[in-house]
């Protein structure tokens, strides 16, 4: 008897379910890819409990023809390819006909489509790949999709689902590449009954990168669009001062398609180098419009690498749009200066206005017929106003010269007044002037006359001797040891061994420190999800982050050796670093996050320090037997004395 099975059809489903139904976030991957192919202008993605018991995806796109539901269900069964040829020029982002067959093998599926064409829609419901419903129903037109308990019959696959934050955020991923890749359609996006994204809808990129990313994000990108060899290139990249320690938010599109694009990402690096520091990557929102001929995307089983006929054009295309927009985007616009006013607006002089209200007094008739005596209150008024006018003059950069008023018989004689007040305040002492010194001449000392001070000695004790000679480079403390060694510590790496060992000993609680203004960091969502999931060990690090939706994150307190440059540097590198290594036991990574903040709060190479701070540094290396920093460079060599005598030839 032979020993090969031929698999019954249900169990080739579950296994070839396997290739395209990983999570849920495929399912919905999958269904919203078909909703676009199908002309939606709008797209609704509702989930519960990360996806795993309800997932709904409705669009208004053209819907199915009620002829074409059961077929659309059997496996390999699509309307976008039909012969061999059309595989050279896929120009849809479905084609495989597997979708539909391997979801509803695995879940409970319901399916209420009407076309444009057609009077009634059709309510369609299949379990485990078996038809249980097939009826007329009124709804209007478009396609949806409700998806209930994702692998029920299939245990073995159940067990290795994430956690619902975890699935929920994988799904929200999937939703921000989608939105991304088409701003020209509304995209809602609905999480446990809470609406967490919706996209104008507007054909504008920017908007739609507003609304995944956040207003921070979007303000700091300078605009892509360059076309060479055939190939277009659209989007934005972040401007250099905003780079990131990772590649996480670098987003490439091939034709609207989300994929990962390495030959792409060496291209950013290539032109960003000199504009970004070492290290760092810029963000990226790019899509390349290019020939469907020139990329094979079924190399995949989720579509998410393709294969180009030639790499070249697609690296220099990438290249020299982003060099041209980093060179656009460092232009200055030169500043416009405000128009000058009409008149100079200046110091009011208090005389002048003074002298104004005389001079209108003085133009009056020194006599006029049958004049009144002025009312008591008009007087008072008008006394008050030239008390307020004196106690003006009291300001000492005004000078009064002594002028005479002619005064009019009918109003109050103010003259004698103000001339006795000008004699009070000459009267006054003005405080004596003290007249500026002659420059003291400073004996020049002659260059051999200047003391050598000699370097203080670290140790002096019996047994050690060490004494400080200076520092190399700015980043190499030089000691001299029992007159017999030579000792070059590297301050950046023994200052990072002192941090890490009191992180390590005290577990972040006695070096955090609250932070004036809280920080928000963006994250794409798996990073995101990796933070949330591991605030506890942040906590001992020192970090206290809670969060703030939306894939974003708020930190309020941050290790005090940390400078607040760094603080948004280090989440995103320990989230990066938290994400791609899920199954490491914890021991282990405490001792990364602590050595990532150690290394960015240590004095780093090149900084200027005071003698005193090397000399503590330099003993502390002594006394601690410090060897290694925690990455394992080594923080002290030794170079004898004999061997520097052998390298001048004093000895054999």
């Amino acid at each position: 008897m032979g020993r090969i099975n031929v698999l019954d059809k249900h169990v080739a489903e579950l296994i070839a379910a396997g290739e395209v139904v990983e999570r849920p976030s495929s399912v919905i991957k999958e269904l919203v890819e078909n909703s676009i192919d199908a002309g939606a202008s709008a797209i609704t993605v509702e989930i519960k409990n990360g996806g795993v018991t309800f997932m709904r995806v409705s669009d208004n796109g053209s819907g199915i023809l009620k002829d074409d539901i059961r077929p659309a269900f059997i496996r390999h069964a699509t309307s976008k390819v039909k012969v061999e040829d059309d595989l050279d020029a896929i120009a849809t982002l479905g084609f495989r006909g597997e979708a539909l067959a391997s979801v509803s093998s695995v879940s409970h599926l319901e399916l209420i489509t009407k076309a444009k064409e057609e009077e009634t829609g059709t309510r369609y419901l299949i379990e485990g790949g078996e038809e249980i419903g097939f009826e007329d129903i009124g709804c209007p037109d478009g396609t949806t999709f409700i998806i209930r308990d994702l692998f029920y019959n299939v245990p073995a696959r159940m067990k290795f689902l994430k956690t619902d934050m975890a699935e929920g955020n994988a799904v929200s991923n999937v939703i921000d590449k989608i939105a991304l890749s088409h701003p020209e359609i509304a995209l809602t996006y609905i999480k446990d009954q809470k609406t967490v994204l919706r996209t104008a809808g507007d054909a504008k990129l920017l908007s739609a990168i507003y609304a995944v990313y956040g207003r921070d994000f979007a303000k700091g990108l300078i605009p892509v669009d360059y076309t060479l060899g055939g190939i277009h290139v659209t989007g934005y990249i972040s401007r250099p001062e905003n780079a990131r320690p990772n590649r996480n938010m670098q987003n490439f599109f091939i034709n609207r398609r989300f994929v990962i694009c390495k030959t792409a990402m060496a291209a950013i690096s290539e032109a960003c180098k000199g504009s970004v520091m070492v290290g760092k990557f810029p963000s990226c929102v790019l899509n390349l419009d290019m020939s469907f001929n020139a990329v094979d995307v079924n190399v995949h089983p989720t579509k998410l690498e393709v294969r180009f006929v030639n790499e070249r054009p697609v690296f220099d295309a990438v290249y020299h749009s982003v060099k041209t927009a980093l060179m656009n985007g460092e232009k200055r616009v030169e500043a416009r200066l405000p128009a000058q006013p009409a008149k100079p607006v200046g110091r009011v002089n208090p005389f002048e206005l003074a002298q104004k209200v005389f001079r209108e007094r003085d133009e009056k008739p020194a006599v006029q017929p049958a004049a009144k005596p002025a009312p008591k209150t008009v007087l008072k008024e008008q006394e008050q106003k030239a008390d307020r006018l004196f106690s003006m003059l009291d300001e000492p950069e005004v000078t009064i010269p002594k002028l005479t008023f002619k005064v009019a018989d009918s109003a109050p004689d103010y003259s004698e007044r103000y001339q006795r007040h000008i004699e009070e305040k000459r009267e006054e002492k003005p405080a004596p002037v003290q007249e500026p010194k002659a420059p003291v001449s400073e004996p020049v000392v002659q260059p051999e006359e200047l003391p050598i001070e000699e370097p203080k000695p670290l140790i002096d004790v019996d047994e050690n001797y060490y004494k400080y000679l200076g520092e190399a480079f700015k980043t190499y403390i030089i000691v001299e040891k029992n007159d017999r060694e030579l000792m070059l510590i590297d301050k950046h790496a023994a200052h990072e061994r002192i941090i890490y060992e009191k992180l390590k000993q005290e577990k972040g609680s006695g070096y955090s420190q609250l932070l004036l203004t809280p920080l928000t960091v963006t994250l794409n969502k798996i990073d995101y999800n990796a933070v949330i999931s591991n605030l506890d060990v942040f906590s001992e690090a020192g970090f206290d982050i809670e969060d703030f939706g939306s894939g974003s994150v708020i930190v309020r307190s941050a290790p005090q050796y940390l400078p607040m440059e760094d603080i948004e540097p280090s989440v995103i590198e320990m989230a990066g670093y938290l994400s791609e290594n899920k199954k490491e036991i914890r021991s282990e990574k405490m001792d990364w996050i602590y050595a990532n903040v150690s290394c960015r709060a240590a004095i780093k190479g090149g900084n200027r320090n005071t003698q005193q701070e090397l000399i503590d540094l330099a003993r502390r290396v002594e006394d601690e037997d410090i060897r290694h920093c925690p990455h394992g460079r080594p923080v002290c060599i030794i170079l004898k004395k004999h061997e520097l005598e052998r390298m001048f030839g004093r000895i054999e």
